[in-house]
């Protein structure tokens, strides 16, 4: 697997895909089928042009990973400065805004080459690296627990006209 920048709108369609079977398979049972299955997975011009835009405004952030065919499995976009990140992001923190992997790649590690890589992308300055998950999301808690992130807070978060609560968790770094 190759870990990289995203570059090219043909890596952001495939960014789409991993994001929409990720969220189908990791929010099953959690969120209700219309909200997953309006996450697209065959996105059309119009939502790439969308993606491109919110990607490139963060290149340095976002991380693709690619397997030997060139497809992408995964990506993971890393936020840093008031402007781009959650109020719970403080000074000197960067967000994890999203990390998704295409489920038939999931416990192959890839998850955590994209983690890994982006941690490099963050400016010196950074001390910490935050995140939202949703508290019943146990893949994820699993996930960020494993690689050294500790619950540090509650929230919620608004979709679909319900509320979710959530759990930030920080690594310090």
């Amino acid at each position: 697997m190759d870990i990289r920048r995203v570059d090219s709108r043909v890596e952001v369609r495939g960014v789409i895909r991993a994001h929409g079977l990720s969220w189908r398979e990791a929010y099953a049972g959690l969120l209700p089928e219309h909200v997953l299955q309006a996450q697209t997975v065959d996105p059309t011009d119009e939502e790439v042009d969308r993606w491109v835009e919110r990607l490139w405004d963060n290149r340095d952030g976002v991380v693709i990973a690619v397997d030997t065919d060139d497809v992408v499995r995964g990506f993971a976009d890393f936020r840093w400065g008031a402007s781009v990140t959650k109020p719970f992001v403080e000074t000197n923190d960067a967000e994890l805004k999203a990390i998704y992997v295409d489920p038939d790649y999931w416990g192959r590690g890839t998850g955590t080459a994209l983690l890994e890589q982006g941690l490099e992308t963050l400016p010196d300055q950074i001390t910490r690296l935050r995140l939202e998950v949703l508290s019943d999301n146990e893949v994820g808690k699993r996930f960020y627990e494993a690689r050294g992130f500790e619950k540090t807070d509650t929230s919620s978060y608004e979709l679909g006209g319900d509320s979710y609560p959530t759990r930030i968790y920080t690594l310090e770094l």
